[in-house]
């Protein structure tokens, strides 16, 4: 039997995050408005969490307070007329029943109105404190507001990574107001167990929420490890189809360059589509890539997989002549009657630079080709598109739904993935040139292909 969801009313200062919060909770990176301008949410927002299609929190977004200082100060006042007038000692929740009920409401304290009404609506409030702010005097009467209305509140500790931040003194003033319990979120960059946490700490205050929040907690933690399950799974089936990719070509060096040129836009456009799928599984937009980082989704690659500097940073140890050409970072293989002359890297090389650098070895080995050449990806770039796809996964876990800032997703280090040489399910790749060729479907029939793919989905995990 469904019961009612809880309601839990986003508050605090203007421009601490609140909206950002909601956007992490919700995992809705287009809720509300998030900006740098004072008071961008002028309404409440609200969004429900589901679990099995069964509504289990009502989560508000409210207007920041504004005025904290000149509504405590009519507060008094109301109870001192009614003290005056009635004879009657009112407490916070008669006191915020009047003020609702009045003039000011609708007019000067517009928005706070908004603000208590809804936190008196609901069960119990968050209250989103920017530990980059020192506490100040409005701050404190903030506090006071809201204890008046007479919910439990749980203070949310946001920006806890930046730095200065004045963490110390916020404790202190916290604990002053009574607010013993808080935790630690940060909407940007949230924790792993933060979610765990908020909601773990939410139930210690609310007796018959804690079913549903424990049972939001398991759900939470349980799509978390199913994503990063299915993560690695997309990146080890790009992976293995880029592994096993083979461009033909007659020899010459015109052909050679195009189909070196067809391979290298083949493994570019892979790699955007695992973009785009990693993106869309953690409910990201395009626009949380950063160019300089991760290529874009139009297809443009300002940190090209394929770049010298790129292959750099990954430890490719490159030197000057026939090694720069290497820096394509694609090997072939030297088909003569079916005869395999050997991955060389030497010939890749010589191809990369347009047969600039070691023109005598290119002559005498390009001599020797009868047939057609096969080109394949170097186990650099392999590695290189490993090592990337890991970043963006990890950064991609880190990241909260409420940052506007684009990931600066760090290249993993070359040496420090596969060092002693690629996976086997790699290494088997390259007899399967036909997984190339198929498409998702047809690879999900495939016992052989879906075994590798886990496999590998685990090294991955692993790395």
């Amino acid at each position: 039997m469904s019961t009612e969801p809880l309601k839990l009313a986003v508050v605090g200062h203007t421009n601490v995050g609140k909206t950002s919060l909601l956007r992490t909770l919700s995992r809705d990176p287009g809720f509300g408005e998030v900006s740098s301008r004072p008071s961008t949410t002028r309404d409440v927002l609200g969004c429900r969490l589901l679990l099995e299609g069964e509504p289990v929190v009502d989560l508000f977004d409210t207007p920041g307070l504004e005025e904290p200082i000149a509504l405590l100060e009519l507060l008094e006042a109301i109870a001192e007329q009614a003290q005056r007038e009635e004879k009657l000692r009112i407490d916070g929740p008669e006191r915020l029943r009047r003020f609702l009920h009045s003039e000011a409401a609708s007019k000067r304290f517009q928005q706070e109105a908004k603000v208590l009404a809804q936190l008196a609506e609901s069960d119990a409030g968050l209250v989103v404190i920017d530990l980059r702010d020192p506490v100040l005097a409005k701050h404190r009467d903030e506090l006071q507001l809201l204890a008046s209305v007479g919910r439990p509140l749980l203070p949310v500790l946001n920006f806890v990574a930046a730095e200065p931040n004045h963490r110390p003194q916020w404790i202190d003033v916290l604990r002053r107001a009574g607010l013993h319990a808080q935790v630690q979120f940060d909407s940007v960059a949230p924790e792993a167990d933060a979610e765990r946490r908020l909601y773990s700490a939410l139930a210690t205050l609310l007796d018959k929420g804690q079913p549903a929040l424990q049972r939001l907690v398991e759900s939470r933690q349980q799509q978390a490890e199913l994503r990063r399950r299915q993560a690695a799974r997309q990146a080890a089936a790009v992976l293995l189809k880029v592994a096993a990719r083979r461009q033909a070509t007659p020899p010459g060096a015109v052909e050679e360059r195009q189909a070196l040129t067809e391979l290298t836009d083949w493994v570019r456009g892979r790699e955007a589509g695992l973009v785009q799928g990693l993106l869309a599984l953690f409910q990201f937009e395009a626009a949380a890539c950063n160019a300089q980082q991760l290529p874009l989704i139009d297809g443009r690659f300002e940190a090209d997989l394929f770049a010298a500097e790129a292959l750099k940073q990954l430890g490719s140890r490159l030197g000057s002549g026939a090694a720069s050409g290497a820096a394509v970072g694609v090997g072939v293989d030297l088909m003569t009657a079916g005869i395999s002359l050997g991955a060389a890297a030497g010939i890749g090389a010589v191809l990369g630079a347009g047969l600039q650098a070691g023109r005598h070895y290119g002559r005498r080995a390009l001599g020797r080709l009868r047939g057609r050449l096969e080109l394949t990806v170097d186990d650099r770039v392999l590695r290189h598109l490993a090592g990337r796809s890991l970043a963006l996964i990890r950064a991609l876990e880190g990241r909260g739904h409420g940052a506007v800032q684009p990931i600066e997703a760090p290249l993993l280090q070359a040496e420090k993935l596969w060092a002693k040489g690629l996976p086997a399910e790699l290494r088997a790749a390259r007899a399967h040139p036909e997984w190339a060729e198929l498409d998702d479907e047809q690879l999900a029939e495939d016992a052989d292909f879906e075994r590798r793919q886990r496999q590998l989905a685990v090294e991955l995990l692993n790395a």
